[in-house]
């Protein structure tokens, strides 16, 4: 059982910064854990996180692009070592400014082909509001980057992530429906809102982090890409939103977060959850 997974990590990386039953959170750098973690290999069903985007956020240092991508390079090397055969990997990223070279340069451009995992597709995640911009066009996209570790052998549940929004759920063909009465076929392209900011329009999910990922986001994929009772990772865990998802979806979740800061967030988060699940139980 996947439970059994969660005893052998704190058996090797020792007591957390927070658990309850079905999650580790560890205050440390996610190389560091994810190398020690290299022994237990197909760990790790689905990994989702957003690594900092090298554009000066209050919890990240500007490295040069190279140093950068070689980073990356190195986290996501481990996230594959210790991820199951059937694993999935799902990174969120944006963009950033290359010198001499591009002002918006998708940061999937500098990262798809540097891991061994197979690329399946590019999810467009279109968020709708954002900075408006007179110089140039306001952004309002960015990538998700779906890895499979087996591509002849991998999860994807298509009737969980149905597109409800049908424009003639009744339409006939020779007498049966056209469409699924689950919904339509999901495409390639998420419209989803992002978490936002501000004394008048702040999101009910606002934490104290400043790029947060959308509740309605993460259940897509976590729905979509592993199954219940699945280990899933996110090794740069920020806001806690994969925790608070997946353990509402009857997963398994180990985080790792360098801020106490936001470590401590993520714990607020969490007991909300655990009272909302006890209240289900009752």
């Amino acid at each position: 059982m996947n439970k059994n997974k969660l005893s052998k990590i704190k058996n090797i990386l020792g007591n957390p910064y927070f658990e309850t039953n079905n999650f580790l959170l560890y205050n440390a750098d996610c190389i560091t854990c994810m190398k020690k973690l290299n022994e237990e290999k197909n760990t790790i069903n689905l990994t989702i996180t957003s690594p900092p985007y090298n554009i000066g956020k209050e919890y990240e240092k500007i490295m040069p692009v190279k140093d950068y991508v070689n980073w990356c390079q190195e986290w996501i090397k481990q996230i594959h070592n210790i991820t199951d055969k059937n694993g999935a990997f799902l990174l969120n990223i944006g963009y950033l400014e290359i010198p001499e070279k591009g002002n918006a340069v998708p940061i999937s451009y500098l990262l798809w082909d540097k891991t061994p995992f197979y690329l399946m597709q590019e999810i467009i995640w279109n968020y709708g509001a954002g900075v408006a911009c007179k110089h140039k066009l306001s952004p309002r996209n960015e990538k998700i980057l779906w890895f499979i570790k087996n591509k002849d052998n991998y999860v994807f549940n298509l009737d969980e992530i149905r597109d409800k929004d049908v424009k003639y759920p009744n339409q006939k063909k020779n007498g049966k429906l056209r469409c699924n009465t689950l919904g339509k076929n999901p495409s390639d392209v998420w419209q989803i809102a992002k978490v936002t900011s501000g004394t008048n329009r702040a999101s009910k999910e606002r934490t104290i982090h400043p790029a947060q990922f959308p509740i309605d986001l993460i259940e897509r994929i976590v729905n979509g890409f592993s199954k219940k009772e699945d280990l899933i990772l996110d090794p740069f865990m920020g806001s806690g939103t994969t925790a608070e998802v997946a353990l509402k979806n009857n997963r398994l979740v180990i985080g790792f977060e360098t801020n106490k800061k936001y470590c401590d967030e993520i714990i607020k988060r969490i007991r909300c959850v655990d009272k909302y699940q006890q209240t289900l139980i009752i």
